[in-house]
């Protein structure tokens, strides 16, 4: 597979909203907060393209429920922990040698909208 077909071909999860344990302040560890997590699986989609068929591709509800199911039953104190380990689970599909994750935590400070971490890892990042 070459690089310019596995790295130029996007899938994207958009503003999946999922309540969970986030912070290192008290208050943070009792309630369930929103977070907003962004994921681009970055997959070859050339074949799904041409034979139309779900094993071609990244089954990306799959992907989704896999995500939901991390996060819903986490308890990081950072969100850059919550991105590194929404990552590995998404290199977990062999179709996908990349991934752009961004988790949006709202209300984070004060004035502001959110405050959010944004990481780049490849299936090399992981030794797979």
């Amino acid at each position: 597979m070459s690089e310019i077909s596995a790295y130029n071909n996007k899938i994207y999860i958009r503003d999946l909203s999922i309540r969970c344990i986030i912070g290192v302040n008290q208050e943070e560890r009792t309630e369930k907060q929103d977070v907003i997590i962004n994921v681009i699986l970055f997959a070859d989609t050339r074949k799904a393209g041409q034979t139309d068929d779900l094993d071609d591709s990244v089954d990306y509800k799959k992907v989704k429920k896999t995500i939901l199911s991390l996060v819903e039953n986490s308890e990081f104190l950072l969100i850059e922990k919550l991105a590194e380990e929404i990552a590995k689970v998404c290199l977990e599909d062999s179709k996908v040698q990349k991934v752009n994750v961004t988790v949006d935590k709202p209300g984070a400070l004060r004035y502001t909208r959110s405050v959010a971490v944004e990481i780049v890892r490849t299936r090399e990042s992981y030794g797979q």
